[in-house]
């Protein structure tokens, strides 16, 4: 394998870490703002995803892209990420359970689970390549 298929299998190994851990921030804000606040599912759903959209950020910024330099900087970086993963995620998860939850009668939980997997790889491509690219 060579010095940057590595780098880019690294790179996406850390991206799930972080993705993982952040399903579990979401999924607990999820069930907070929908079982415990009471809110519609829609709109617990984007205050969660955004919890998870912040966690995110401070682990890529930190620790998946920590060896780009950006031009922007922290905050520039979390704009970026912020407009487009969170904007994608938001969106996403969204259209994802209406269609779920409202069309086939889903768990709330399950899926969720489901949305947050088919907006994944796109997030990982746009973080990749628009919001911590290399110089």
């Amino acid at each position: 394998m060579s010095s940057t298929n590595k780098e880019r299998w690294l790179r996406g190994v850390k991206f799930y870490a972080v993705g993982g851990i952040g399903i579990v921030v979401q999924l607990i804000a999820l069930v907070v703002f929908r079982s415990l606040l009471h809110m519609d599912y829609r709109i617990a759903t984007v205050l969660a995803v955004e919890t998870a959209v912040l966690h995110n950020f401070v682990w890529h910024d930190r620790y998946t892209w920590a060896d780009r330099v950006s031009r922007a900087g922290t905050f520039g970086r979390f704009v970026k990420f912020n407009v487009s993963n969170g904007l994608l995620s938001i969106t996403g998860n969204l259209v994802f359970m209406q269609v779920l939850v409202s069309g086939l009668g889903m768990n709330y939980l399950v899926a969720n689970i489901f949305t947050i997997a088919a907006c994944s790889v796109v997030n990982f491509l746009v973080s990749d390549r628009f919001v911590f690219q290399a110089r």
